[in-house]
């Protein structure tokens, strides 16, 4: 997913030192996914999803629309009803989001005090008053063990939790994401920092030299573009073997890119170049 034009992601960084130096209002998103538009209206593009519990900072406020920026400083319009206010103004806990002390969902069901319950996707945050009473979630602790930075445990944690979710512009989680969402969620998950969207991760890390030596966890770039921008990214398995979420094929897709299907040979020719994260 690439976005580059995007009115929201025009200043993807350049508020991200004023936001720490400064801080005016934090809000948690209380939904189990508060969609990230590009502008302060329904009927908008989601640009990005805050998660539960994850913390953003505001930037600025229309009506019932709110600009936030949220641990990653990846900016989008949240309306209110998706988010409440915190009592004082507080940094985000982590770089993403992700590496966040409190318990980490991979996908479970969460229990209040007053007994009401909320399915959360994978990288939601349990908060304070909740309980988990069915599926899993682990603690900061349990996750650093559990998925180290490795490129063959990124690779494995992709394909695990992605498996048989359906392409979503904008979407960060197993219940509908996009081709950067894979990759940064993917990342986040074992604690390893990488950009929200395809054309900020096509300048992460070190380039590859050629598909000869590509190993897993590298990531591949593709455009479909004239001028070059980049409007997807895969993940290498090694060798010409690749997990993405695309679009071409409704959602995740495990491709040999040496296959001579129609889709993988229209994807070798958009092939640009390979970044290595690790």
């Amino acid at each position: 997913m690439s976005r580059k034009t995007s009115r929201a992601t025009d200043d993807a960084s350049s508020d991200e030192g004023r936001l720490a130096g400064a801080l005016s209002e934090s809000v948690t998103a209380i939904a189990a996914i508060a969609p990230m538009l590009c502008e302060p209206d329904v009927r908008t593009t989601q640009v990005s999803q805050l998660l539960h519990g994850h913390i953003a900072q505001v930037v600025e406020r229309n009506g019932l629309w709110l600009h936030v920026k949220g641990a990653d400083a990846y900016p989008g319009w949240v309306h209110q009803g998706y988010v409440v206010t915190m009592p004082d103004p507080v940094p985000p806990l982590s770089k993403t989001g992700w590496d966040d002390p409190r318990p980490l969902s991979l996908g479970c069901t969460v229990r209040d005090e007053h007994g009401a319950t909320r399915k959360l996707p994978l990288g939601a945050l349990i908060t304070e008053g909740q309980e988990r009473f069915g599926g899993l979630a682990m603690t900061l602790e349990e996750r650093r063990h559990a998925f180290p930075p490795l490129a063959d445990s990124i690779t494995a944690s992709a394909m695990t939790f992605f498996e048989g979710t359906s392409y979503e512009w904008g979407g960060v989680t197993p219940w509908g994401c996009d081709c950067s969402g894979l990759v940064s969620s993917s990342f986040h998950l074992h604690g390893v920092r990488v950009p929200r969207d395809a054309w900020m991760q096509a300048s992460t890390g070190q380039p590859v030299e050629g598909m000869d030596d590509l190993r897993p966890a590298d990531l591949l770039f593709f455009s479909d573009e004239p001028d070059g921008n980049i409007t997807h990214v895969a993940i290498s398995l090694g060798g010409m073997k690749v997990v993405h979420l695309a679009l071409g094929r409704g959602g995740y897709a495990v491709d040999d890119l040496d296959g001579h299907d129609e889709y993988t040979s229209l994807l070798i020719k958009r092939f640009r170049f390979a970044r290595r994260v690790l």
